[in-house]
């Protein structure tokens, strides 16, 4: 009895539904061929809890955080428990800036800019957007 027991919550360890993502919406995403998996971060309080806290995302592969105009500010890694992958992308869906953000634990807590200014942003665990540079173009969902 024990034995399957502990089937029963490994198989429940490898859930593909995200754990800390609860009332985020998830679509699918297309930057240059390769599609994405996301929940999306389209309100205030959503952007603000970002992957905060989250240690699995099951299924996806990251998080879209779409802005109603275009910004500059930066991204931060408070309470975020593993590295990750950020790309920027202009409303047209242009590439702006990329790079490896790093957890943190304490502050201060380092801020995160892009060079320019921008619409989207990608979020994924690091190594998830190494193929996203200069050139490379979102096309957001409708």
């Amino acid at each position: 009895m024990l034995a399957v027991s502990a089937a029963l919550l490994l198989a429940a360890c490898g859930s593909d539904d995200p754990v800390g993502l609860e009332g985020f919406d998830t679509v699918t995403i297309t930057i240059d061929d390769q599609q994405l998996s996301v929940a999306v971060a389209d309100t205030p309080a959503l952007r603000s809890q970002g992957l905060m806290g989250v240690t699995d995302l099951g299924g996806l592969d990251g998080m879209l955080f779409v802005f109603e105009e275009a910004t500059d500010g930066g991204f931060w890694m408070k309470d975020t428990l593993i590295a990750l992958d950020i790309a920027f992308f202009e409303a047209g869906g242009v590439f702006v800036d990329g790079f490896t953000m790093e957890p943190c634990a304490e502050n201060p807590c380092p801020v995160y800019h892009p060079t320019g200014t921008y619409r989207y942003a990608v979020e994924t665990p690091a190594g998830g957007l190494a193929f996203v540079g200069e050139g490379s173009v979102l096309a957001p969902p409708a």
